[in-house]
């Protein structure tokens, strides 16, 4: 039986874990596809190979400013009057450089901006309008945000906006009695092009966060490290003492 129902927005579909998770959702069924970038031709090529890996999917794109608040607005409210979506995936972001945030108070507001800010005016746009009929949010975080580090603090405390912001949410909807779930997405090191400049020994395949991203989004879990391994790791990295991880180089 075709799943018709299913009206998924991806913001920042032109990343990889985006495009890997659009891919598993149109694994073997039929849904409604809205991907959202800031390069049309880019986004447009990502759609290009979802129509033919599912014929049956409606495959829709939108080229969008993803930093502005009112057009945040107003594309979220267009996409809503399209039909109220059951799963919106957040998935834009950068890999800023620490030391370039350092020199540049510019590059550090881009940073910011980004990473955290316009995440949240995504997610709070489209939470307003699915908190009535239910669905899920999912937003990907990143580990960098469980506590601050040397090597990545001013992109760090960007992700760590992001998680306050998620557990703010959550907590809200609770108490709400919706049927709206939010997901927040941390994942560890993947091999992406965003990554490709780093050492790759490590890095978790993204099709495997692909992988735990949608199932984590289907279960409606509340937190979804990936991989799994990661949730351990930054649980010993948040409670190890100030004197003992002032010392560590990471």
């Amino acid at each position: 039986m075709q799943d018709t129902q299913q009206r998924i927005v991806i913001i920042g579909a032109t990343s990889s874990i985006a495009e890997h998770c659009a891919r598993l959702w149109v694994s073997g069924r039929t849904v409604a596809l809205t991907l959202v970038g800031r390069d049309a031709a880019r986004t447009e090529r990502v759609a290009a190979d979802l129509r033919v890996r599912s014929p049956g999917s409606s495959v829709q794109v939108r080229a969008a400013d993803l930093l502005d608040p009112r057009a945040i607005r107003a594309l979220a409210d267009a996409i809503v009057l399209e039909g109220m979506p059951t799963q919106v995936l957040i998935a834009h972001g950068s890999l800023p450089d620490q030391q370039a945030c350092q020199a540049s108070l510019d590059s550090a507001a881009e940073a910011l901006q980004v990473n955290a800010m316009s995440p949240v005016l995504f997610a709070e746009a489209f939470a307003g309008h699915m908190e009535a009929s239910g669905g899920t949010i999912t937003i990907i975080g990143s580990v960098a945000g469980d506590r601050g580090r040397r090597s990545n603090y001013v992109y760090g405390a960007a992700k760590g906006l992001v998680t306050r912001y998620a557990q703010g949410l959550q907590h809200r909807l609770a108490g709400s009695g919706s049927r709206l779930r939010v997901v927040l997405v941390k994942p560890g090191p993947t091999a992406t092009p965003m990554t490709a400049h780093l050492p790759q020994r490590g890095l978790a395949p993204v099709e495997d966060v692909a992988r735990q991203i949608v199932d984590g989004s289907a279960a409606g879990k509340a937190t979804v490290y990936a991989p799994g391994k990661w949730a351990v790791i930054m649980m010993v990295i948040r409670h190890l003492p100030a004197v003992v991880f002032n010392k560590m180089n990471i």
